[in-house]
């Protein structure tokens, strides 16, 4: 039989793993969106443009960025970090988050990468970085925040 505190015990644990996991993925989009604006660690800097699919600027030589598109992982950064702070809010952040990028993954599947729809801007590294993104989160968010 477990012990009340133990069970208590298992539960925090599990509290405190999701909100860790949200605090690290929050911790790797502001570093991307930091990086983002590091030129050397973002090629063809400047060629950066503010939105749209004109922007030549990538991120270690891939992913092509712009300055929206560097805002949007700081953003998607901090709003992380204040999601982490409870149980609920990071499965959200996860969850949630993971499906807002199979969304964008889709998104960039189906508009043309010169297209003036591709606003954020994105390519095809983008787009497959996306996909895994959303999985990965999702995962993590129903494998660490489950209740017990």
């Amino acid at each position: 039989m477990v012990s009340r505190s133990e069970s208590t015990g298992r539960t925090m644990n599990a509290t405190a793993l999701v909100r860790r996991v949200a605090v690290a993925v929050s911790a790797v989009f502001l570093l991307v969106g930091v990086l983002g604006f590091v030129p050397g660690i973002t090629t063809n800097y400047d060629s950066m443009k503010f939105a749209g699919h004109e922007s030549g600027a990538e991120l270690l030589g891939i992913f092509q960025v712009s300055v929206l598109h560097n805002i949007v992982h700081l953003l998607f950064g901090i709003v992380g970090l204040m999601l982490a702070r409870t149980l609920d809010g990071a499965r959200l952040y996860l969850i949630g988050g993971g499906a807002v990028y199979l969304a964008l993954w889709l998104y960039g599947l189906i508009i043309g990468h010169d297209s003036p729809a591709n606003f954020v801007p994105l390519n095809g590294a983008d787009d497959w970085l996306h996909f895994f993104l959303g999985v990965g989160m999702i995962a993590l968010g129903l494998l660490t925040g489950r209740r017990r």
